[in-house]
């Protein structure tokens, strides 16, 4: 299947703003500035802009996929690589179950239950993967809803990968499949509903963000050594 450019250049262009976003990040928690607008609400919803982007994105993309599993086992060995790259040499930033760790168990998940999705209408599919979004949002805060859920759930690591983290639980990026799945799926049936995008996006083609965009894991791999080392030298 031909690669739609409108997509890989708004991948980019959400590589882009991450690259940004991270940039920030790097100079207030690891080269000591000051900045109180990084920890406002407005920051906050820069960096859910990007994580939604990119969660939607590629529910969206998964049907457009050859190799689902291959795919998702890909990612998933990408998150780990920056796992174990954190706990090895920035343990007070660690990683654990990052956004690359949700796609890849994401991609796994809905390759092996594709053929009970696909049962599902595209409209009902969407509305209810956004209305369990929702509800599960607060789940690794011990809430469903405005339920609270018991503390036995949150037990070790393992539990902490579908939302319900261990007392004491620290990562700098956290995406668990509760309740970030239900934003996958909602990419997953807004293809069903619309599977071209408007014929504008769909050609939209920016030479470098569209690139990047067909690149987009080596980016998220490559892009935070690179800022990191460019920050280091121009604050030595």
């Amino acid at each position: 299947m031909k690669r739609l450019d409108g997509l890989d250049t708004l991948r980019g262009l959400t590589l882009v703003s991450m690259a940004a976003y991270h940039t920030c990040w790097d100079l207030v928690w690891m080269f000591g500035m000051d900045w109180a607008w990084y920890r406002s609400r407005g920051a906050f919803l820069w960096q859910q802009s990007i994580c939604w982007t990119f969660i939607l994105l590629s529910g969206y993309c998964f049907r457009l996929g050859r190799r689902p599993v291959r795919r998702g086992v890909t990612v998933s060995a990408a998150g780990a690589l920056v796992s174990a790259v954190t706990v090895l040499f920035l343990p007070e930033n660690r990683v654990f179950f990052g956004i690359l760790s949700l796609l890849g168990a994401s991609m796994l998940l809905s390759a092996l239950l594709r053929p009970y999705l696909l049962r599902v209408p595209a409209a009902g599919g969407l509305t209810a993967s956004f209305a369990l979004f929702l509800l599960c949002y607060r789940v690794q805060n011990r809430t469903l809803g405005r339920l609270p859920l018991p503390a036995a759930l949150y037990r070790n690591r393992l539990t902490a990968c579908f939302g319900f983290p261990p007392p004491g639980f620290f990562s700098t990026d956290y995406f668990p499949l509760l309740p970030w799945l239900f934003l996958f799926w909602c990419g997953f049936f807004l293809y069903g509903l619309a599977p071209r995008p408007p014929r504008p996006l769909a050609e939209l083609s920016l030479p470098p963000l569209t690139v990047m965009g067909r690149h987009s894991l080596w980016v998220y791999l490559l892009h935070q050594p690179v800022i990191y080392a460019l920050l280091s030298l121009l604050f030595r």
